[in-house]
């Protein structure tokens, strides 16, 4: 290290020198990749290879030379996961003509100099933490520049007004920042421009008169901004445009004729704008179209038969407009269609025949006025993934065809008045993930054959008139999260197998005739009693109705009757009253060894029940606590148990006390590993005391005192912090300190609770979290168990998480019976919990946390309960990010009272972090950075350039 800095500090002294040097070249290129490297942080080694004392670096990783001039000519270290800043070193690479640093994780300011470089070609830093403003002068410094690619950092500002002399620029990407102003009318003088992306930024005003300027522009992306008024009328003579995406901003008006010049067009996407009017006829002239998206506008009319003229049409998507009368039938020329989407509409007639004679993959159909009945052929096309013909006005009955589809992933028939049975050949569509036939007039049973849809995730049925039972074959189907029955007239019991469905959100079987015992167990342990209402002869805790008793029916015996058919008197006869009095005898026998069984059993349990006290009494602590939370027992030696404070000799906790059998009254609450109880320690010290329910899980006196001694290490301001533990083996306490504030579960949620949480508050507790999290993750702990209710404010409204590692107590549970332990976490646990092979990492933290972002937000919980039907919040917040609406996402009670430039990132940031697939999600220490920078992003600037 220490011949690392004195060569670099040699290089920046003595850098006039090194030009008189004998081969300037390799020490340049050397030296300015040493420097560059000094700046950043390499977690994951990937520069090792980078030695200061090599003559030259052509054989780095990342590093390309050109072979005659040995210099090197291309940087590329993307997704190395480095990350500081871009230092100054690469100054040096004065041949260097593609320097490629995105999937990174660098941070600071952009700085001008970088081209400056006169061999660069290709510049691309996108996928990073970079931020502040573009320099004035940033383009100002183009030479030779082609490509230049910023998207997806956190810029902010406008875009300089001189990106007009880069005049050899062929692409530039901006895209995903937070660019804000209107479009400089210097981007319409880059002659060369084939690419612009100005995507999903915050720019506003009108796209001006002179984009035809750019004759070589073959793509255009300026969706997801602000921008308003009408398309420019000589948009068409791009002639060369491929791609154009303006989806997503508040563009009004009809489509410019001149676009009908576009005929080497393949996309065209106008979706969630205000565009008015009737699609034109000479839409059909753009005949290189494989993608017209013109959704969620305000368009009306008729479908013009020139869509068929679209030979090359793959998706097609109209959906949320005003379109009325019926399918062209022309339609049935596009014969690349794989998506066609009408949803929204007032279409009317009859479903036409070529939506199943093409090769199809998506057909989106729901709410409109469609009516007739749903005629699919015997040999339809393999391909369908994707059928909505729900909220319309279908009839007859459900064809058996439907089982034929093979890849039939989505089958949405809701909302219409089909009638007559479910077919059993459902069971045929083996990759059904999703069936919704609810709000129909269907009748019969449910099909056992359903249960070979093994795929599937989300069944309901509800109101419809099927009768019946619930077939036990849906215990197979391992992947359902939800089934909704309700509104039907199903009889008989709930199926004992259904709690074995690991992965069950939501079960309602509300307004039927069931009956029986309600299965205990995962899921149904915690099922809202809503789920299962109106069904008169269901019972159990969950309906607050107690089952019945068995009882067995007498035998009686009678040796003196061996005729079939007695007389009408023999009940009065001498025979007869002997035949009373051995009955007696029997009886009295009966009762008697049955009393005598009694008796023995209240014996057992009562030697049983004292040698247990006795034992209890012996193990539990000697703690001198307050005795308002405690029973007296008998006083107990102290080596009945091993009592150990962190903290080290207390005075409060006395040998010989009296051992603690804390109270119901002092309970906080219950989790799933055990109750927590408030007590107070006799010198005034509150603590909160966990007493473990998962003794027969702890694997060894040794492994668990290694484990609580590495919790009680822990320390860290946004921690319960772990004062000590008290171990028998029938008996473990762990010691924590009291938090005063409540849980943040009862700020957001309970009535009672008087203060809102402010948007400060809020944001400081999402940043306390993370900030914890990531200490816990620097020492290897996962928390595992991370929720709302785990969340503890002080005093001053700071966070404090709890039960942090306690699954590590339990070496001998693997993740999947964990999940179950965890049941009270439900809408907070990563998909992988579900799924023996995968590993559970920090990773599955990141996703609680996540779903705990969003629930701060929005001031609703992950997963709520209606009668009908279950809402997971993440998917509510998503669709609405999709809909660019996500501002409505945000609780109520802040209205008015927050940045929603700063909640609008912190609710994104919640969704990243929920990604399904773990390797999607940042790590934690990353989303405590970029909280910092949605903080005080000026702060961030200021730092990174001192």
């Amino acid at each position: 290290m220490r011949s690392l800095l004195l060569r670099i500090v040699s290089f920046l002294l003595f850098l006039p020198l090194l030009a008189e040097s004998r081969n300037p070249a390799l020490n340049d290129d050397v030296l300015g990749l040493i420097v560059f490297k000094a700046d950043l942080r390499d977690p994951d080694s990937k520069l090792v290879s980078w030695n200061e004392d090599d003559d030259d670096p052509c054989h780095w990783i990342g590093v390309k030379c050109d072979p005659k001039t040995n210099r090197v000519a291309e940087l590329s270290l993307d997704g190395f996961s480095l990350s500081g800043k871009i230092g100054r070193g690469l100054l040096q690479l004065q041949s260097l003509r593609t320097l490629s640093l995105s999937k990174n994780n660098f941070s600071g300011s952009l700085s001008s100099d970088l081209l400056r470089l006169e061999s660069l070609r290709n510049l691309d830093l996108s996928e990073n933490k970079l931020s502040g403003p573009i320099p004035d002068d940033f383009f100002g410094q183009c030479r030779f520049i082609g490509a230049i690619s910023l998207a997806k950092n956190a810029f902010s500002g406008v875009i300089p007004p001189n990106v007009g002399s880069c005049s050899t620029l062929a692409a530039l990407d901006l895209s995903s920042n937070r660019l804000s102003g209107s479009l400089p009318a210097g981007l319409w003088s880059l002659n060369a421009l084939r690419s612009l992306d100005l995507s999903d930024n915050a720019l506003v005003g009108e796209i001006p008169v002179g984009i035809t300027k750019i004759y070589n522009l073959r793509s255009i992306s300026l969706r997801g901004n602000r921008l308003s008024g009408h398309l420019p009328d000589d948009i068409g003579d791009c002639l060369l445009l491929k791609s154009l995406d303006l989806g997503g901003n508040l563009l009004s008006g009809s489509l410019p004729e001149s676009m009908q010049k576009l005929s080497t067009c393949t996309s065209l996407s106008l979706s969630s704008n205000s565009f008015t009017g009737e699609v034109p006829s000479w839409i059909g002239e753009m005949k290189s179209l494989e993608t017209l998206d013109l959704s969620r506008n305000g368009f009306s009319g008729q479908l013009p038969s020139s869509l068929g003229d679209l030979q090359l049409l793959k998706e097609l998507k109209l959906s949320s407009n005003h379109f009325m009368g019926s399918f062209p039938e022309s339609l049935s020329s596009c014969k690349s269609l794989s998506v066609v989407d009408f949803n929204q509409n007032s279409l009317t007639g009859n479903l036409p025949s070529w939506v199943f004679a093409l090769d199809l993959q998506q057909i989106l159909i729901s709410e409109n006025k469609l009516h007739g009945s749903i005629e699919i052929p015997s040999s339809p096309a393999s391909t369908l993934q994707v059928l909505d013909l729900s909220s319309n006005a279908f009839s007859g009955s459900i064809p058996e065809s439907v089982g034929k589809l093979k890849s039939l992933e989505f089958l949405d028939l809701s909302g219409n008045r089909l009638n007559g049975s479910i077919p059993l050949e459902v069971g045929g569509a083996v990759s059904l993930k999703e069936l919704r036939l609810e709000k129909n007039s269907l009748s019969g049973g449910i099909p056992t054959q359903i249960g070979n849809c093994s795929s599937l995730a989300t069944l309901d049925l509800s109101q419809n008139n099927l009768t019946g039972p619930i077939p036990p074959s849906l215990a197979n189907l391992t992947n359902l999260q939800v089934i909704n029955l309700s509104r039907n007239r199903l009889t008989g019991n709930i199926p004992k197998q259904l709690p074995d469905l690991p992965h069950l959100l939501s079960f309602n079987i509300s307004h039927n005739l069931l009956s029986g015992a309600i299965p205990s167990g995962s899921f149904f342990n915690t099922i809202p009693p809503s789920s299962l209402s109106d069904n008169p002869g269901l019972c159990g805790s969950a309906v607050h109705r107690s089952c019945p008793a068995f009882v067995p029916k007498p035998i009686v015996l009678n040796p003196n009757n061996s005729s079939p058919n007695p007389s009408s008197d023999s009940t009065f006869s001498p025979a007869s009253l002997h035949h009373k009095k051995i009955i007696l005898s029997i009886s009295a026998l009966i009762a008697i060894g049955a009393a005598a069984i009694i008796a023995l059993g209240v014996i057992t349990i009562t030697i049983l029940n004292f040698r247990v006290r006795a034992s209890a009494s012996q193990s539990a602590p000697a703690l001198a606590l307050s005795d308002d939370c405690l029973s007296q027992s008998p006083s107990t030696d102290a080596s009945s148990g091993k009592l150990v404070m962190f903290a080290g000799g207390v005075p409060e906790f006395s040998a010989g006390a009296h051992a603690p059998l804390l109270s119901k009254d002092c309970e906080l609450g219950r989790g799933g590993f055990g109750a927590v109880y408030k007590t107070v320690l006799r010198d005034g010290w509150p603590v909160a005391i966990k007493k473990l329910t998962v003794s027969s899980s702890v694997k060894s006196q040794e492994d668990f005192e290694r484990e609580v001694k590495k919790l009680g290490k822990v320390r860290h301001p946004n921690l319960v912090t772990l004062e000590g533990y008290y171990w028998t083996p029938s008996l473990q306490l762990l010691i924590f300190e009291f938090v005063s504030g409540g849980s943040l579960y009862e700020h957001l949620h309970e009535s009672h609770a008087t203060n809102v949480l402010s948007w400060q508050e809020r944001f400081d507790i999402i940043l306390g979290t993370a900030k914890s999290l990531e200490h816990l993750h620097r020492l290897d702990i996962i928390h595992y168990n991370l929720k709302s209710t785990n969340i503890l404010l002080d005093g001053s409204g700071e966070p404090k998480v709890g039960d942090y590692g306690l699954a590590k107590l339990l070496p001998v549970l693997d993740h999947y019976v964990l999940s179950s332990k965890l049941q009270s976490a439900l809408g907070y646990m990563a998909p992988e919990f579900a799924c023996r092979t995968v590993k559970i990492t920090e990773k599955c933290d990141v996703y609680a946390f996540g779903m705990l972002v969003l629930e701060i937000m929005a001031g609703k919980r992950p997963v709520e309960y209606m009668e009908d039907d279950v809402v997971v919040l993440r998917d509510v917040v998503r669709g609405a990010l999709e809909e660019g609406r996500v501002e409505e996402c945000v609780d109520g009670r802040l209205c008015g009272k927050l940045p929603l430039e700063e909640a609008i990132p912190v609710i994104k940031l919640g969704l990243i972090c929920t990604s399904q697939v773990p390797s999607n999600r940042p790590d934690i220490g990353e989303v405590a950075n970029m909280l910092e920078l949605i903080r005080c992003p000026q702060d961030s600037q200021e730092e990174e350039l001192a």
